[in-house]
């Protein structure tokens, strides 16, 4: 059942991901959420993890609705916000630039490079909001997601780059061998510039990255397709899934990183939610 609230029940975590991390929850409900920005991706479906109240978002919307360069990202991360939470995970399938990290290799990265275009990056369209995004994830959350894996048992790679591209097209050779002769790791579609949303929200954001292929540079007997990509990506979402939910359980119910300082000193155009 889906409900229009005008006051949001709260959450201090959320997870922006594909439907097989909520498809399987009891007791979930599933709420929609008005913003300044326009519509979500979806509705957001809301549960109890490990005694917590944890929002769910599918990032691409039902059924891969939206396409990377069409999410609606800024109405995404300001309805998490408005729901009260402040700590996000975002798993996520990407392409490796290094032979060392395979197809099921889990990766937790520490940096990001953005080679999209066009896309709206910034709540802050007036005034001077400058903020830090040095290291773009949270180190406390990262954390998390590597004592999360290394407890299952299957570990996960601790640091890489992460290049975010624009899509929906995958990259030709060239681009992935300058990827990854630049020193990246890893190449996505998405993860920008929903981090960047979060740091100008405040808000703790770890992406968990689940590698589903080798880039059409890196291997040069094969291309990139759409077919292999979700079907990796399928047969790892019990396990990704899982890493998720651990990870939640484990993340600190008090803030003791840098990312709700974000904001101090600096003069907001509107109040945050």
């Amino acid at each position: 059942m889906t409900t229009t609230r005008t006051t949001a029940p709260a959450a201090d975590l959320a997870v922006i991901g594909g439907s097989g991390f909520y498809e399987l929850l009891a007791d979930a409900e599933r709420i929609t959420v008005d913003t300044p920005y326009g519509e979500p991706s979806d509705a957001i479906t809301l549960s109890q993890v490990g005694g917590r109240r944890v929002a769910f978002l599918p990032r691409h919307g039902r059924g891969h609705a939206l396409p990377p360069h069409r999410i609606n990202y800024r109405a995404n991360l300001w309805a998490l916000r408005s729901l009260g939470v402040r700590q996000v995970l975002a798993p996520c399938a990407v392409g490796s630039l290094r032979p060392d990290l395979g197809p099921g290799t889990v990766v937790v990265p520490d940096q990001l490079v953005d080679r999209t275009s066009g896309r709206v990056q910034t709540f802050y369209e007036e005034g001077a909001v400058h903020v830090s995004f040095s290291d773009p994830y949270c180190s406390h959350g990262r954390q998390a997601a590597l004592e999360a894996a290394a407890a299952a048992g299957t570990g996960a790679t601790d640091g890489g780059t992460m290049v975010v591209i624009q899509g929906p097209r995958f990259s030709t050779r060239a681009e992935s061998q300058w990827y990854a002769a630049a020193g990246w790791s890893l190449v996505n579609m998405t993860g920008h510039p929903e981090a960047v949303l979060a740091r100008e929200l405040a808000l703790c954001y770890t992406a968990i990255a689940l590698v589903t292929d080798l880039d059409a540079g890196i291997d040069a007997q094969q291309s990139v397709s759409q077919e292999e990509v979700f079907r990796v990506f399928a047969e790892n979402t019990e396990r990704l899934r899982g890493l998720v939910l651990d990870t939640l359980d484990r993340l600190p119910k008090e803030r003791t990183c840098g990312c709700p300082d974000t904001l101090t000193g600096l003069e907001l155009p509107f109040p945050l939610p």
